[in-house]
């Protein structure tokens, strides 16, 4: 239980940076060549979703089956968040060179 509430742990803090790094380019790049507003929306919603379980996680009255809930909710959202935002293909053609 420890093992898999510490990478739900890097899992979410992960999402925070990744989430940090988004609303950084946006700022660099407000010209229009970052991210749009709708990855910085996906983005902030999913880590403050992931820290809010993280929490619930390590809290010490919730019971053992709900933290392992709230830590795999944390490894399936920050999937989502690579698959949607990060996998697919959706970047303009001749964006960055395709």
């Amino acid at each position: 239980m420890t093992v898999l509430r510490s990478i739900s742990g890097v899992l979410a803090g992960g999402l925070v940076v990744l989430a940090i790094g988004v609303i950084v380019v946006s700022r660099i790049e407000s010209v229009g060549a970052g991210p749009g507003a709708t990855s910085l929306v996906v983005h902030v919603v999913a880590a403050i979703g992931a820290v809010v379980l993280q929490v619930l996680a390590d809290a010490r009255r919730t019971s053992r089956a709900a933290a392992a809930l709230a830590s795999l909710m944390i490894v399936a959202l920050v999937f989502a968040v690579l698959w949607s935002q990060w996998w697919t293909d959706s970047t303009p053609a001749g964006l960055f060179g395709n």
